[in-house]
């Protein structure tokens, strides 16, 4: 199976980032998403055919986490591109943050101006 196809569809690579450094049930993956747990399992199941997950069962439940040492070079590869989406939504957390304030400061001065 090709790894990079199957990483290639966004909510398999969504499930991998919930799953990168904690072991999550099938049911807490699937309360993340707006799809049906079905569609969740499936996910689960391709991305564990691809060796890209560790299935652990205990009881009725299954948790998985994903496997970094089975992606080899791909894992750098993802965690780049992560670490690169958090840099970019940081930065637009501070420039909203800085619009807040300059935005606050207006509003304070306009509020002490004579009329």
């Amino acid at each position: 199976m090709d790894v990079v196809r199957v990483v290639a569809e966004p909510r398999r690579r969504a499930i991998l980032w919930l799953i990168w450094d904690e072991e999550l049930s099938a049911g807490e993956i699937a309360e993340r998403f707006d799809v049906t747990f079905g569609a969740v399992s499936q996910h689960l199941k391709v991305l564990r055919d691809a060796g890209l997950v560790t299935l652990r069962q205990e009881g009725r439940k299954r948790y998985y986490r994903a496997d970094r040492d089975a992606m080899g070079p791909l894992a750098t590869y993802l965690q780049a591109m992560w670490a690169e989406r958090l840099d970019a939504l940081a930065e637009l957390a501070e420039l909203a943050e800085r619009a807040e304030r300059a935005a606050g400061t207006e509003d304070s001065e306009r509020a002490e101006r004579p009329r």
